[in-house]
């Protein structure tokens, strides 16, 4: 749009104090601020609007219960991994991975994916999840195609990893990168906020924003012309994921459900994971903050949690669902925030409280949606150990300490002896990359007949294994 039609949609829209500084801005800054501008949906920025009665407050609930879930185990796994596995081989399946973030809670100036993680050759994220890939589609013999949201913040930097690694030896067709929507922040009186006279505050959409993203960037248009059917979602920071598990994309399908999610038992009353319910026969996520300490501590007739299972941001759509809810306005989140703005004379001021709204729509509103939920429930230890803390749980070392675990156990299944410590734990660091086992029954495969002692850190690669 030229500058009197962002005027037009601006005065239409009750927001034209946008353009307050322009006769200020220099030529550059002028057009920085039109593009700006021509990227908001005013429809949506009403709809966020309607929302500051509420000023973020969450709407009382009717009561809930945990959702069935579902633990696969003898001939129904078997069924469900034959099925996934005729999906992978027929070409069915494509991944999206959420890679929005940045490093900086880890000390790590760039995207969160490019940062290294394994234990032994400091593979990358980004490396890991490729290389399951990869080997997924060498082992079904068709394309598994990814999908990979970026945020404005870091879509330059993530791009350029890639293309710096050369696609991690995917091919360049089947990468396709989109950025993540961004919403403006609103005063009280639900104005749209300046940072600075050229410039709107803008912040990302929360991950329910993927499914717009994809349809808005075309995504969803290539997933249709590739006859893909189903879609395995994950998030960055979590390199133990089973990507595409063939027995989880398999119930799936043979359910046909809408979406499928992974969940694993909490650790804690308290851990930061939320929980599937049923309310009022619809199923949804509560928030672990949304959760009194009562709801919490809650225990059912044999002393688990009644609340025992969280979900760690593991799903897979069915493409038509997906489609189907990126063109639904899902429920919009309010934050109170702290948001830098222009004073009257266009000084950027930094507040000490909060003053301003931000919005996000998360992925899990879809689920009152769906017709067929699926739970799987899942190991921790061998699934969900995410990189997010400095120290800590959830941190690199905890996260690298878990990696090296669950690969000491896949040796151990198919026969190799690993030497433990007193507390039962790993004496010796394991990396195994992807390439060269996706789990154990593909590590019997490929290990020498004779076997293999373990004196010390042993790294099983791509190339021929290293004793």
């Amino acid at each position: 749009m030229n500058f009197v039609e962002c005027q037009q949609a601006l005065d239409a829209a009750d927001q034209g104090h946008v353009l307050k500084f322009w006769e200020k801005l220099s030529a550059e800054e002028q057009k920085s601020l039109l593009e700006q501008i021509t990227t908001l949906n005013f429809d949506d920025i009403s709809r966020m609007a309607s929302y500051l009665d509420d000023k973020g407050q969450a709407a009382v609930q009717a009561d809930f219960a945990p959702a069935e879930s579902v633990e696969l185990t003898g001939d129904e796994r078997l069924k469900a991994w034959e099925r996934g596995e005729a999906l992978l081989r027929d070409g069915k399946v494509g991944i999206i991975l959420v890679a929005g973030g940045q490093g900086s809670r880890l000390g790590y100036d760039g995207p969160k994916g490019a940062y290294a993680i394994a234990p032994l050759t400091g593979a990358t994220l980004f490396e890991i999840h490729a290389h399951k890939i990869l080997a997924l589609s060498e082992r079904y013999g068709k394309p598994v195609p990814l999908y990979v949201m970026t945020s404005e913040g870091n879509d330059a930097a993530t791009r350029q990893c890639f293309a710096d690694n050369d696609n991690f030896d995917l091919p360049v067709e089947d990468v396709h990168f989109f950025v993540q929507g961004k919403w403006p922040a609103l005063d009280p009186d639900g104005k749209i906020i300046l940072e600075a006279p050229g410039r709107i505050f803008f912040s990302p959409d929360g991950h329910g924003g993927t499914l717009s993203a994809l349809l808005n960037t075309g995504m969803i248009a290539d997933m249709t012309s590739r006859s893909l059917s189903t879609l395995f979602y994950f998030q960055v920071d979590n390199p133990v994921v089973e990507i595409a598990d063939p027995a989880f994309v398999g119930l799936h399908d043979l359910r046909n459900a809408d979406i499928s999610l992974k969940i694993c038992e909490k650790r804690d009353p308290d851990e930061g994971l939320g929980v599937v319910v049923v309310r009022d026969g619809l199923h949804g996520m509560v928030e672990y903050t949304e959760l009194s300490d009562a709801e919490k501590q809650r225990t059912d007739a044999d002393g688990n949690l009644w609340l025992r299972y969280g979900s760690i941001a593991i799903h897979v759509f069915s493409l038509s669902f997906l489609e189907q809810e990126a063109r639904a306005d899902l429920p919009i989140h309010v934050a109170h925030k702290k948001v830098p703005m222009c004073d009257v004379d266009g000084k950027t001021v930094k507040p000490d409280e909060a003053n301003a709204y931000k919005f996000e729509k998360f992925i899990f509103d879809v689920l009152p949606h769906a017709n067929t939920v699926v739970n799987l429930v899942c190991a921790r230890e061998d699934e969900f150990s995410p990189v997010k803390n400095a120290e800590g749980a959830d941190s690199p070392a905890s996260c690298r300490a878990d990696m090296s675990a669950k690969f000491a156990r896949w040796l151990e299944q198919v026969g190799v002896a690993v030497p433990r410590d007193g507390d039962g734990q790993p004496s010796v660091t394991i990396e195994i990359d992807p390439m060269f086992a996706l789990g154990p029954e593909e590590l019997r495969q490929r290990l020498p007949e004779e076997g293999i002692v373990i004196d010390d850190d042993l790294l099983l690669g791509a190339s021929p294994c290293e004793v």
